[in-house]
This record gives structure tokens, sequence and C-alpha cells, in this order.
């Protein structure tokens, strides 16, 4: 029996009320962003979590460190049920879980020097004050690819590349265990994507982190995942380790959302699979697969009776009728 995972997700349910009324207010419907999602991540693992914007991957990804709170579900850090800890057991909790935001220019307080951004969960978490924090904050501007001077600048001094690059290094600070990279590189030039992509794979190798990386990108994602969580509306459609996924998708969603990479080859070609109308409305989503309206190959059943998530094989999972018979 192997080890236990180090995270571990199950049935993770947000739903936002939508509220009508001005004098009083009641409850018309929900916005089901994320609506049953379930995976574990293993230590020194990178999990990514692809699809479309608005399928819920980034609130998955603020649920698990409760930035916001889940309406269901549960979540296992190192065997402890986060969502029933008190606010003094969580805050000590998050010097194990950190996330990198995607936006480098709006997730840094303009205010604040680099040196204080990187150095205040330092003071926060008690772990280095004084000298001791300011030697701490150069070796992390170092770590990350900085010049330790830099720590008397302000955000806006710095390019993007070089903003997310400080907000990694405030990820780092605390020591954690696990980082939900949230889109980290997608608000980046394509050249300097893979330099903190690179970045974060040798801080992996370094450190031993975890990560749960959060892309709309698949070329991206197949460079730093172990394995890939393909999200839909609300849910996880499919999951497996990224060569089965890259070399063999089995839900007709992937094999479209793969379809759309480009190929670095101008002789090779790639049948490109052209998904018919929008993504249906989280409020209301179809019944049965909430993929039917959109799948060229959906059958009757599709419409009607939503399909298990189950093991096709070997460890892929996938939530289709026509692989599951």
């Amino acid at each position: 029996m192997g080890a236990a995972p180090l995270l571990e997700v199950k049935d993770l349910v947000k739903h936002f009320p939508i509220h009508k009324g001005f004098i009083i207010s009641k409850q018309v419907g929900a916005v089901k962003a994320v609506d049953g999602v379930s995976f574990s991540i293993d230590r020194g693992e990178t999990l990514g979590l692809v699809g479309e914007s608005g399928c819920g991957k980034s609130t998955t990804g603020r649920l698990i460190l409760r930035l916001i709170e889940a309406t269901s579900g549960q979540v296992w850090f190192e065997g402890k049920s986060i969502l029933d800890l008190e606010r003094e057991e969580m805050r000590e909790l998050r010097r194990d879980m950190q996330i990198i935001f995607q936006d480098p220019y709006a997730s840094l307080n303009p205010r604040m020097t680099v040196g204080d951004i990187i150095g205040e969960p330092l003071q926060i978490h008690g772990i280095a004050r004084g000298q001791e924090k300011d030697k701490r904050v150069r070796e992390l501007l170092e770590v990350v690819g900085l010049a330790s001077y830099h720590a008397r600048r302000y955000p806006h001094e710095f390019s993007g590349g070089q903003r997310q690059r400080i907000g990694v290094a405030r990820a780092l600070a605390v020591n954690p265990k696990i980082i939900v990279c949230d889109e980290p590189v997608s608000a980046l030039d394509v050249s300097i994507q893979a330099q903190v992509i690179n970045l974060l794979q040798d801080l992996q190798e370094e450190y031993g982190l975890t990560y749960l990386f959060i892309a709309h990108d698949l070329s991206v994602v197949k460079h730093i995942s172990d394995r890939v969580a393909v999200m839909y509306l609300g849910k996880i459609v499919e999951l497996t380790d990224k060569e089965s996924l890259y070399d063999n998708p089995l839900h007709p969603y992937t094999k479209a959302l793969l379809s759309a990479i480009p190929i670095a080859d101008p002789i090779l070609t790639r049948e490109r699979i052209i998904l018919e109308g929008d993504v249906p409305s989280p409020i209301n989503p179809p019944l049965g697969c909430r993929f039917h309206t959109r799948c060229s190959v959906a059958k009757e059943i599709c419409r009607h009776e939503e399909p298990a998530f189950a093991d096709a094989g070997g460890g892929h999972f996938v939530a289709c009728h026509l692989v599951n018979k």
C-alpha cells in the first residue's frame, strides 16, 4: 500500500447564491461554480488542473486554501480535515499551504517595498524578525533570480515576470509543503512564461514542493505536470497521468482542447475539433452529461443520465457514457 496523499479533496462543492430584491432579499438561484470535485495530490507531485475560463478551476484552488468557504465537501491535508478547523488552527496551517496569484500586478501591494512584501509572512508567523528577516528576504530574492538590493524597491519598478518572481518568493517565505499556482504565467509574455515555469520546477526539486497548477494552456501544463485533471462546468471530466492524457485522451471535451494546441512544425497538421455553441450557464447546467450540448458524439443517455467518474483502466479516470459502457 502506497503512502497517503498529501492533499485529498472529496465531493467539493461551491454554490454562490443569487439574491433578488433590495428591501426583502431572497435567494432566487445559485451559480454552481464547483459541483462535486474529487482528486488527490501526492507529496512532490504536480497536478495540473485545466479547463476553459469560468469552469471553476480557480475557485477550486481557493476553496482548498479556505480563501472562500465551501458549500459542502471535504478537504484533507496530511490527514487533517481543513474545512473543520477553527480560525487559529487554520492560520497555523497556512504556513504549509500557499498560493501564487494569476495577476502579478494586482497581487502585490503598491505601497509596500518588495522587502516588506516578502518579509510580512515571516513576521506574521513568527519565523523571523529584524536583521534575521532581512537576511531571509535577501536569500529568497536570490533564490528566485532577483538581486538582494531589489528589496528596497516598489512593485511598480518591476516587469511582469519580475513581479511574478516576487510572488513566488513570498509564497516560499514560510517553507510551505504545497503551493496552489493559480494561472501564474497566463498574464506573462511567452518567453517569460518559460522562465517562470523552469523556476517553479527548479524550486520543486530543491525544496520538495507539491503543486496544484491551475491553467488553461495545455502546452504549459504538459511541461510541468505529473498528472492532469480536465474540468468542465464545475466538474472534473478526465484525470490521468500526462502521457496518457496527451497520447490517448478519452473524453470528447479533452480531445477538443488538445486539438487546439498548435504544432511547432509547418509540415505536420492536426485535425481541429470545433466545439459548437457556448459554455452553458453554471446557474442552470444541462441535465445528464454537462458536455452533451456541445458534444458531436452525444447519445440519448448523455442527455438524461449523468456519467459516473470511473477508472477506464490503468488509473485513467473519465466521466463519459461512451467510454464507461
